[in-house]
């Protein structure tokens, strides 16, 4: 029986590209889904079968590697998260807040430092080495010149990416950049932009090569995290959870008890102090969240 990739869905008829011969097949889920409950996603790898020469019926979803619930998507393998260095300024405390999430899923984190032309050297390198430190890919970018763009490229391949970032970081002419370094380029996402900006409601991937998608979405507007207990969210600070186990007492929260290992790190210039910030002001949220979500 065929296997494919669901790529898109619209009023839940979902477009699956053949394994076997990247054909687009729209389909729509089999019954028994539906009885047991099962909603496809874009990024689900599917069993379907034909009905018609370019339709079919989706029989089965494999296992996903993760599922974030908005936008509703599956198997991403890594996100690029795009931080303006001016014009926006950098806004890393959501930068920390996407590389929890992205932690928390299971999904592999690369942060794009774009615009680097208009910000002083100093200020780009300071943020550069803090992150990759703690041992993220940080690329330097400037998308109107193309600077970046080639290794962006090698990174795209073989994955299934999304792109994240606020409005005005230069998402977008990135993303187009990456699409002309592609011959398989079929004009699809630069026309569609064309008509506008924010006229995007629908998931959708687009090949760029054989086994490279890029994810085009509605946005991660939000980030919350809310799925994050706060008694875990250490576990996905990665640089922070390094030295759980320096910590006296079981429990801690590594906030207000003595003798943490964590604020030891901290204070012996181990970790970064604006990264423990970070952490210390989301635990609270959602420690306040969780007292009141009843």
């Amino acid at each position: 029986m065929p296997k494919g990739l669901i790529i898109s869905n619209v009023s839940n008829i979902y477009e699956v590209e053949d394994f076997e011969n990247k054909k687009i097949v729209k389909c729509i889920p089999r019954g028994k889904l539906k009885k047991d409950d099962i909603i496809p996603a874009v990024g689900d790898n599917i069993e379907f079968e034909y009905q018609a020469e370019d339709s079919g019926v989706i029989n089965q979803i494999y296992p996903r590697k993760n599922y974030i619930k908005r936008p509703k998507m599956a198997n991403l393998t890594q996100m690029i998260f795009v931080i303006s260095m001016k014009m926006p300024k950098p806004d890393l405390l959501l930068l920390d807040k996407q590389l929890a999430f992205a932690e928390f899923n299971n999904i592999k984190s690369i942060i794009c430092l774009n615009k680097v032309d208009l910000e002083d050297s100093k200020y780009t390198e300071e943020i550069f080495n803090m992150y990759k430190k703690i041992g993220y890919r940080v690329i330097k970018t400037n998308a109107k010149n193309g600077q970046g763009v080639d290794e962006l490229c090698q990174i795209l391949k073989d994955n299934i990416t999304a792109f994240s970032g606020n409005s005005g970081v230069g998402k977008s002419t990135l993303i187009n950049s990456i699409f002309k370094g592609f011959l398989t380029l079929e004009g699809e996402l630069s026309n569609k932009n064309k008509r506008g900006k924010n006229t995007t409601t629908a998931i959708k991937l687009y090949r760029i090569d054989d086994n490279s998608y890029i994810a085009d979405t509605p946005g991660f507007s939000t980030f919350e995290i809310n799925e994050i207990e706060s008694k875990n969210l250490i576990d996905y600070f990665i640089d922070l959870s390094r030295y759980i186990e320096n910590c006296k007492y079981i429990g801690c929260t590594h906030v207000k008890e003595e003798k943490c290992g964590v604020k030891e790190a901290v204070e012996e210039g181990l970790v970064s102090a604006k990264r423990y910030e970070t952490y210390c002001r989301l635990f609270e949220e959602l420690k306040e969240k969780e007292l009141h979500k009843w």
